[in-house]
C-alpha cells in the first residue's frame, strides 16, 4: 500500500478540501484522513498512479506539495538533517563574509556549489579563505541577530524524539553554528566543518578533513549502525547538492526547498510547507505534535 499526502504552508492555510477528494476518487484511494485542517491530509493507495508527475505539476501551481510513498515504515527513527537553508533560514558562511564585505562575491559562490555547479570541498576552502582576518567574535554577532529558524524545526525534533527518534544535524557549515543551532532545537548531536582561528581572528583555513557530501552519508551510516536501527529507519532533510548522496540513501530523503539540480534527484520534494511537512509525511496529526 501507499499512501498519498498533500500539504500546504501552515503560515497560509490554502488546501482545498475538494483537492484531496478529487484526487482520491480519481486515483481510486481510501477515505480522506486530514492532519491539519486547510494545511494536510491524505489517503491510501493500492500503487502510484501513471499520471502522477503531471498531477504533482499541477498541485505546485496551486502553491500544494503532492507526495506519494510507501505506507509501511514511513514513520522514522531518526531525523538526520541539514543545516544551512535547511533548519536554519540563511547560509551561515554568507552572513559572515557579508559582515567581512565580501558577501556578494561569497553568496555567488555559496548558490553555485549548493546547486552542484562547483566542487563542495574546493569551493568552501574559497569561501573561507576570503574570510581570512575576521574578527570571530563576529560569529557571536551573527548567530545573535542574522540567524532565524526555518519554521516547523523544533516541533519537527521534538515530535520524533517524543517517539522514539533521535536527532542529527549534519552540516557542510560550522561548529561554531551547528552547536549552537542543535542546543536551541534539541538535536542529540552535530557535525561540522570547523574553522581555524588564531589571536581572535579567523585564519582563513577549515580543519581538514573537510565535512561534504561523504562525510553526510557515512554520518548516516555510523549513526544508523550505533542505534542498531536500519538506513530505511532514516528520515533525512536538505536542500543542497552535497546532500543528495544522505537523501538517496535514506529511507525517506526530503528536498526541503532545495535547488534545482537537487530536486531533479530526489523523490521526495517539498517546496511549499515548513518543517512540519516532515511529520505530516510520517503521518503525524497536528495534534501529535510535541
Amino acid at each position: 500500500m501507499f499512501v498519498a499526502t498533500l500539504l500546504c504552508d501552515p503560515s497560509t492555510p490554502k488546501l482545498d478540501a475538494a483537492l484531496p477528494v478529487n484526487l482520491r476518487n480519481a486515483w481510486g484511494g481510501g477515505d480522506v484522513i486530514w492532519l491539519m485542517p486547510d494545511v494536510a491530509a491524505e489517503f491510501a493507495l493500492a500503487s502510484v498512479p501513471a499520471n502522477f508527475d503531471v498531477v504533482w505539476e499541477e498541485c505546485q501551481a496551486l502553491g500544494v506539495d503532492l507526495v506519494i510513498q510507501p505506507m509501511e515504515g514511513r514513520r522514522k527513527k531518526m531525523l538526520l538533517a541539514d543545516m544551512d537553508s535547511t533548519m536554519i533560514q540563511q547560509e551561515c558562511i554568507d552572513e559572515l563574509a557579508d559582515e567581512a564585505g565580501v558577501g556578494a562575491r561569497v553568496a555567488d559562490i555559496t548558490a553555485r556549489a549548493m546547486n552542484g555547479e562547483l566542487d563542495f570541498e574546493a569551493a568552501l576552502k574559497e569561501r573561507v579563505g576570503l574570510l581570512e582576518g575576521l574578527d570571530s567574535g563576529v560569529i557571536e554577532t551573527v548567530l545573535a541577530t542574522r540567524i532565524t529558524y526555518m519554521p516547523g524545526g523544533k516541533e519537527l525534533v521534538a515530535t520524533m524524539k517524543a517517539n522514539g527518534g533521535y536527532a542529527a544535524l549534519v552540516s557542510g557549515g560550522f561548529t561554531a553554528f551547528t552547536a549552537s543551532v542543535a542546543a536551541a532545537l534539541g538535536f542529540d548531536e552535530n557535525r561540522a566543518n570547523t574553522l581555524l582561528e588564531e589571536g581572535g581572528k579567523l585564519t582563513g583555513q577549515v580543519a581538514m578533513p573537510i565535512l561534504g557530501r561523504e562525510a553526510k552519508v557515512q554520518a548516516l551510516e555510523e549513526i544508523s549502525t550505533r542505534l542498531r536501527i536500519s538506513e530505511a529507519d532514516v528520515l533525512a532533510v536538505g536542500d543542497g547538492a552535497n546532500d543528495l548522496g544522505m537523501l538517496q540513501r535514506a529511507g525517506a530523503g526530503v528536498a526541503l526547498h532545495a535547488k534545482p539540480t537537487v530536486q531533479a534527484q530526489a523523490k521526495i520534494r517539498v517546496n511549499h510547507g515548513d518543517l512540519t511537512a516532515l511529520l505530516f509525511l510520517q503521518g503525524y496529526a497536528v495534534s501529535d505534535f510535541a
